[in-house]
């Protein structure tokens, strides 16, 4: 590997031992590393080294390192996920930086997301989200053939769109109220379009609100920061659907007519 690949970065790392205690950044100055390492890599190589000198290394999440899981939460320079459009972090690319550039690594900030170390955060506000609501509830038995419910493409698209959502909480750690609008929406709009949701569809835009809220989660403010930083992009338009799910959940059918 040519000496003109390889860069040296000043860090400025969270450190935090618990979500009770104070925190500050860290700084450290990293030579080696090669523009083809993808930023958790560097991560790696940064931990190995403080391990070979003694030091404590910076806790992290990461699963599958492919942009499915959503587990890789980190603010890198004030951006959800890093510079970049619809990427994860994982999918981030020293290349994406400079030799010589200083970086600064957080993770999400949220009253609902607290701190479990360093960079590590609680999302299991999320899996309540999803607990009191997002889901297919009726025993249909096993599993039908593909095509015995006909859905028209542009209603499997749309639901497809929004169930590619991988609970990051990206749109969270954007969002100036640490709203969780855009994840709830695409939950609530990935079942509210599809013939299998409609026998929950009241009660599950309802319930997922109301635990929505009781995880002190921000309002939205339709800036759409949410939607800028998302590595699925899912659309904005979803909060629109939510809201009017939300508010037709209060009223009888035959209100609309």
């Amino acid at each position: 590997m040519s000496a003109q690949a390889l860069m040296t970065l000043k860090l400025r790392i969270w450190r935090q031992k618990d979500a009770q205690s104070a925190g500050r950044m860290e700084e450290h100055e990293l030579s080696g590393i090669s523009e083809h390492m993808s930023f958790l890599e560097m991560l790696d190589f940064l931990n190995e080294k403080l391990t070979r000198e003694g030091k404590i290394p910076f806790n992290f999440e990461s699963d599958c390192r492919e942009g499915i899981c959503g587990s890789c939460s980190l603010v890198i320079n004030g951006i959800a996920h890093g510079p970049g459009k619809a990427k994860a972090t994982c999918q981030l690319h020293m290349r994406s930086f400079k030799n010589g550039d200083t970086i600064c690594i957080e993770p999400w900030r949220a009253a609902a997301f607290p701190v479990i170390k360093d960079l590590a955060v609680d999302r299991s506000a999320f899996d309540r989200i999803i607990s009191a609501g997002g889901y297919v509830s009726v025993n249909v038995g096993s599993a039908p053939e593909g095509n015995s419910i006909p859905v028209p493409k542009n209603v499997a698209d749309y639901a497809f769109s929004s169930a590619t959502c991988i609970g990051c909480g990206a749109c969270v750690a954007a969002c100036k109220n640490a709203s969780a609008m855009l994840f709830v929406s695409a939950k609530v709009s990935q079942f509210s379009v599809l013939p299998q949701g409609q026998a929950e569809r009241k009660s599950r835009v309802q319930n997922m609100v109301a635990q929505m809220e009781r995880e002190q989660f921000g309002a939205c403010t339709n800036e759409a920061e949410c939607s800028a930083v998302c590595p699925k992009e899912i659309p904005f338009e979803n909060i629109v659907r939510l809201n009017r799910e939300f508010i037709r959940s209060n009223f009888s059918p035959s209100e609309f007519e």
